[in-house]
């Protein structure tokens, strides 16, 4: 199984449109992705704050702000499981 992860932060204008690509993606190959809010946790802040939503796939970031359905499905085919 894949691990698809977005992490998001409150107040994000482009995080509601990363989730619901990955949702329909991994929906698409039968599983769900990992939905992270990065708000509070010192490391994760620190880590992906300025660059949110950050999509990962089995721990390789694949996508950072604008995240389209086709990028992530793409990352999925390219990155090996």
């Amino acid at each position: 199984m894949r691990d698809v992860v977005v992490h998001v932060a409150t107040g994000c204008h482009l995080c509601p449109a990363a989730v619901a690509a990955a949702e329909a993606v991994c929906r698409a190959r039968g599983f769900a992705p990992t939905v992270i809010d990065i708000d509070g946790v010192v490391e994760l802040e620190r880590r992906y704050r300025e660059l949110i939503p950050v999509v990962t796939v089995d721990g390789v970031e694949v996508g950072h702000y604008v995240v389209t359905e086709h990028e992530l499905a793409a990352a999925l085919d390219r990155t090996p499981s």
